[in-house]
């Protein structure tokens, strides 16, 4: 690859530029997919994930629990790896997780090289490349598309950084809902009185005006006809 096909990722100017030139380099490269995403972690909070890249819809709608990431050789090796790795269907298989990789298969993703930036302040860069046909045999081109990524990736967690971080603190900086509280709100926003969602989510109804106060309180609101439209507006609940 050019110099400058890196350049043109590190500097691109928005979000869309970055994610479309991230998909045009990988494909340069002979992967058909290409996933990146900025982490960012916080103390007593959920991780942050500001995600881009190419996945085909039909994998995010069936997108695996939060058990299956857990069991994901190559996210647990992500964790703790800094230099970047091939994967295939032996490495799911050695793991014990050959049901993963089969069901991941059908979407394209059979083999690729994942790899992890861990930045100062909490933050990291993921990124992932993936095809469906085998890697190159021949060790010189492993070697050196290993070293192609490895760039590449230095150059868009630039791009990262400077392009999503934002939107990443802003994620941090929303209230936190309890499972309970957002079911109380999705109810409530569907007009139902505290009794009726009580009778729904099967708890009193003092418990439900008891998650409402909470509510109120968290998102700085003096009714929970208010509650509701700022949790839609921050995109906690979804209308």
């Amino acid at each position: 690859m050019r110099l400058s096909d890196y350049y043109e990722i590190s500097q691109a100017p928005d979000r869309e530029s970055f994610e479309r030139r991230l998909v045009e380099f990988a494909n340069e490269m002979d992967f058909e997919l290409v996933s990146a995403a900025l982490v960012v972690d916080s103390p007593g909070r959920d991780s942050v994930f500001v995600m881009l890249g190419n996945t085909p819809q039909a994998f995010a709608d069936a997108a695996r629990d939060a058990s299956a990431s857990r069991r994901d050789p190559v996210l647990r090796r992500m964790k703790r790896m800094g230099a970047p790795f091939v994967y295939d269907q032996s490495t799911y298989v050695d793991d014990g997780a050959a049901d993963l990789w089969e069901e991941q298969a059908v979407y394209g993703y059979r083999t690729g090289v994942s790899m992890a930036l861990h930045l100062p302040g909490g933050r990291h860069f993921l990124m992932g490349v993936d095809r469906a046909a085998d890697l190159p045999s021949d060790d010189e081109r492993v070697t050196r598309m290993m070293a192609d990524l490895q760039l590449l990736a230095v150059h868009a967690q630039d791009a990262a950084v400077r392009l999503l971080l934002d939107e990443a603190q802003r994620r941090l900086d929303l209230p936190r809902l309890t499972v309970r509280e957002r079911e109380v709100l999705h109810w409530t926003s569907e007009g139902k009185s505290a009794w009726e969602v009580g009778v729904i989510l099967g708890m009193s109804e003092h418990t439900v005006n008891f998650h409402l106060r909470n509510l109120m309180t968290k998102l700085d609101v003096t009714s929970k006809h208010q509650a509701v439209l700022k949790a839609l507006s921050l995109g906690l609940i979804s209308s």
